[in-house]
């Protein structure tokens, strides 16, 4: 499909319980979503061989990226997800952008592949956030993200420069078996914790 073709499909209101079927879509060229207001949607296996682009996009549904490709850049920058945003095996092959996007659900990204570095900066998650066996490659950070809902990273695998510097994590912080480089990712790595956390 042309991005043209995905953003008409994706002009319509939303309804609770109702999303925009893409699944296995494959988008030609860039996808820009940029300052939209989007209904649920289910990307789920899609492939986006230009990358994406959708800053300051607002997602009102449920939003599935899982097993989706972005051969190119996928910058999400201030986005807002007001439900689950789901990244589940996700294989980002450009730069991954995510800075001050806002999850009002929870955002899981399990076993995503970040091959090019990921900024997470200022992101804030009300419901659990999730990197559960993501692996990473190249510059990471989350400096500054707040996490309401809790952070989970079991077996992690992070590059030994990522950045969580001045985040918050209130709830649990579950650390087991996590590695940034060649060293366990602990509770010290992060601003302030509030809750418990799990090594």
């Amino acid at each position: 499909m042309k991005a043209e073709e995905i953003r008409q499909a994706l002009d319509v209101p939303w309804h609770h319980g109702a999303h925009v079927d893409l699944r296995g879509v494959v988008c030609e060229d860039q996808l820009d979503l940029s300052g939209l207001d989007l209904p649920g949607v289910d990307f789920t296996g899609a492939r986006f061989a230009e990358g994406i682009v959708v800053e300051g996009a607002r997602f009102a549904g449920l939003s599935w990226f899982g097993s989706t490709v972005f051969d190119g850049d996928a910058v999400f920058d201030d986005a807002l997800f007001l439900n689950d945003a789901r990244f589940e095996d996700a294989g980002f092959s450009g730069s991954a952008r995510f800075a001050g996007v806002g999850f009002r659900g929870i955002g899981r990204f399990d076993r995503a592949r970040f091959a090019a570095g990921a900024c997470f900066e200022d992101t804030v998650s009300y419901g659990n956030f999730s990197l559960q066996d993501v692996t990473g490659a190249g510059a990471m950070t989350f400096h500054g993200a707040e996490w309401l809902g809790g952070l989970w990273c079991h077996g992690a695998r992070l590059p030994a420069n990522a950045d969580f510097g001045e985040t918050q994590v209130h709830g649990r912080l579950w650390l087991r078996d996590a590695r940034r480089g060649n060293a366990a990712l602990t509770a010290e790595a992060f601003g302030m914790t509030f809750g418990y956390d799990y090594r």
